[in-house]
């Protein structure tokens, strides 16, 4: 597989979808959870949904249970926790593993294509992102700790390529 648009997911619904319909769009992809330290991210997430989506940023929440147990509850919980919460209008998919032998195909491509720090392929914890660009390559992997805010900058640069 070369570009992201290689792979599907299956959305929250349960509805499978091919990310080959965000063609010539820049992507975030980034690992959720519902009770994690970072899940006030979301409001971020959202906004940057709503500044970016017109222009072509698609943000894809990927709910994952891996880490603490912090996203237990089942797709339907998670979407209506995401909604009531934060408004969550971006696309949220069902919940993966990230990590391991049952990691999702784009999760493990993901990681391979854009290591972690010292070239560490698992993700560390909830709300690592990754940005696509506009040709289905990735462009980087931020941590858990950098802000949806802070990635302003580079998606206007990826969205302007």
């Amino acid at each position: 597989m070369s570009t992201v648009y290689d792979f599907e997911a299956q959305q929250i619904n349960g509805q499978p979808v091919a990310l080959s319909q965000f063609k010539g769009q820049a992507m975030l992809i980034v690992n959720t959870a519902s009770a994690c330290g970072f899940t006030p991210q979301f409001a971020g997430l959202e906004a940057l949904h709503k500044t970016y989506g017109e222009r072509g940023l698609v943000v894809l929440g990927f709910p994952c249970n891996q880490f603490g147990g912090q996203d237990p509850a089942s797709n339907d919980k998670i979407a209506e926790f995401c909604q009531l919460n934060y408004g969550v209008s971006f696309p949220m998919m069902a919940k993966v593993d990230v990590n391991g032998a049952a990691a999702h195909p784009l999760y493990q491509w993901l990681c391979a294509e854009a290591p972690g720090l010292l070239g560490t392929k698992a993700i560390k914890w909830n709300f690592t992102k990754f940005l696509v660009a506009k040709d289905g390559q990735v462009l980087k992997r931020y941590a858990p700790t950098d802000t949806p805010a802070s990635l302003t900058k580079d998606i206007e640069a990826a969205l302007a390529a």
